[in-house]
């Protein structure tokens, strides 16, 4: 190896040392979820057994990434933060949350259909739209959209589609990730009152 070979290998391995002295840290993710469930108002009224069904959402909410859309440039397209995400893909996230709360609104059982129960009820749940909406740059709310259809027998005997905002704290993930947990607990309510006036035991 010559010289001139020698130096500029040591050369490049000292530039190289260097760019990594100087490039910025990369941050951290930050995750999320919907925190502790808040203390729960709602009458025990459903008095039947349901099967509540994993949540159905699009192909692109199939991950962890909270989106936002800008309503006031182009709200056409979903965007992800760059630091920030949930705990796990929102339809998963969500089923949690909602078979929880049920539960606490039932005087029957809810349940999973990993459970094995037989129940005569299924609810199944769509998820349309889960994001935080900017209608200016400093003014967002959580959006959240959903299609619910209680089947019994393999028929659909109820439906109803929930559409539910709640306004941003802040204009950032943080502030989505408050609104769009207020939004689910809001679903879980209605869902409980539409469940309990659907099946009158």
């Amino acid at each position: 190896m010559s010289r001139n070979t020698s130096l500029g290998i040591l050369l490049a391995s000292l530039l190289a040392l260097a760019a990594c002295a100087i490039a910025p840290p990369a941050r951290d993710i930050a995750a999320f979820d919907f925190g502790p469930a808040a203390p729960s108002e709602i009458e025990r009224g459903i008095a039947f057994n349901v099967i509540v069904a994993d949540i159905v959402a699009p192909a692109w909410m199939d991950t962890p990434a909270i989106y936002y859309r800008l309503a006031y440039a182009d709200a056409s397209r979903p965007q992800p933060y760059a630091n920030s995400r949930w705990v796990m893909a929102p339809a998963p996230l969500l089923t949690q949350r909602l078979r929880a709360a049920l539960r606490r609104a039932s005087k029957a059982d809810v349940s999973a259909p990993s459970d094995g129960v037989r129940t005569e009820y299924l609810l199944r749940l769509d998820l349309e739209e889960f994001s935080q909406v900017f209608d200016t740059p400093e003014k967002s709310r959580g959006v959240l959209r959903l299609q619910a259809r209680l089947m019994r027998a393999g028929e659909v005997i109820a439906s109803r589609n929930f559409a539910i905002e709640q306004p941003a704290t802040g204009a950032n993930a943080e502030g989505g990730v408050r609104s769009l947990s207020a939004a689910g607990d809001e679903l879980a309510r209605g869902l409980a009152q539409w469940l309990a006036a659907s099946v009158k035991q």
